[in-house]
């Protein structure tokens, strides 16, 4: 057998981002050859990769990537444990898929997945090494894309320990008239923290509307209300369901007083789309 040193392992570990012990087992196993070792690390990656295949990746972190205030995106970049988001190489992970997202300007999730890196490797691999040196299932979550008007981002941290694991993407059609970036700002906050479902009450699908419907007619019902007042109170039940989950309809977080339809309003700005992305909720 091959006398395997420690600049050996280092070089194959630099090459191929596979841990220590492996290396060294690979080298071992390949009696020295370190393009035959390279090699056979290879192979272990893609049958480790299938063995973690079924396994759930439901930690993480969120990203986003801004081109000025005209367009940007945000991605979710998905682990199975917390222990391996906050690595150094998952972190690297996520930000090197964000530059090569900052320089290609992908259309959807394929479309960043096939993209290529600077290291002539395209982010679908760079994800298959690092999982297979993390021993994790990796996996590019969910993706949205903004192109045109006012585009604005915010990350939320719920743990100083670990990376960003909610986030919003939100467009706005203009600047508008007022202070644009502080208005953008502070919908993106209330979108991350309160997490709307639909911009305005015209967007909530007609079949949602029956179900919110019936259910509130059924609770009213067996409140035992009496008949003549039903339609009234079934309306204020369902208002309140879309104070919920309507973002213009929400009370602005920072100011209760006035809703979000009012803040816009007041900056001559509409919301045109956004995206929340919060690990571990699909």
């Amino acid at each position: 057998m091959s006398n395997v040193t420690a600049a050996d392992v280092k070089r194959l570990r630099a090459q191929t981002g596979a841990g220590i012990l492996d290396c060294k087992k690979a080298l071992e196993e390949c009696d020295g050859d370190f393009d035959a070792a390279v090699e056979a690390l290879r192979v272990k990656g893609v049958k480790d990769a299938d063995k973690r295949a079924n396994r759930t990746a439901a930690n993480g972190l969120v990203a986003t990537v801004l081109d000025g205030t005209e367009s940007g995106l945000i991605f979710e970049l998905n682990c199975e444990t917390d222990f391996v988001a906050k690595t150094e190489l998952f972190q690297r992970l996520a930000a090197d898929i964000a530059s090569a997202a900052a320089v290609t300007k992908p259309a959807d999730r394929l479309a960043l997945l096939s993209t290529e890196t600077p290291s002539v490797r395209t982010v679908q691999q760079l994800i298959d090494d690092a999982g297979a040196s993390l021993k994790e299932k990796l996996e590019l979550g969910r993706f949205a894309r903004f192109d045109g008007g006012y585009v604005a981002s915010y990350l939320h941290r719920s743990d100083p320990s670990l990376p960003p694991t909610l986030g919003a993407l939100v467009q706005l059609d203009s600047a508008g008239s007022g202070n644009t970036a502080e208005v953008a700002k502070y919908i993106a906050q209330q979108i991350a923290a309160t997490g709307p479902q639909y911009v305005r009450r015209e967007d909530v699908p007609a079949d949602v509307i029956e179900r919110e419907r019936r259910i509130a007619e059924q609770i009213t019902r067996d409140e035992g209300k009496p008949e003549q007042i039903i339609p009234k109170i079934v309306e204020g039940r369902l208002n309140r369901f879309y104070s919920e989950v309507v973002l213009a309809e929400q009370k602005f977080v920072r100011d209760d007083k006035k809703t979000i339809k009012k803040l816009l309003d007041e900056n001559s700005v509409t919301v045109r789309g956004f995206a929340r992305f919060q690990v571990g909720q699909g």
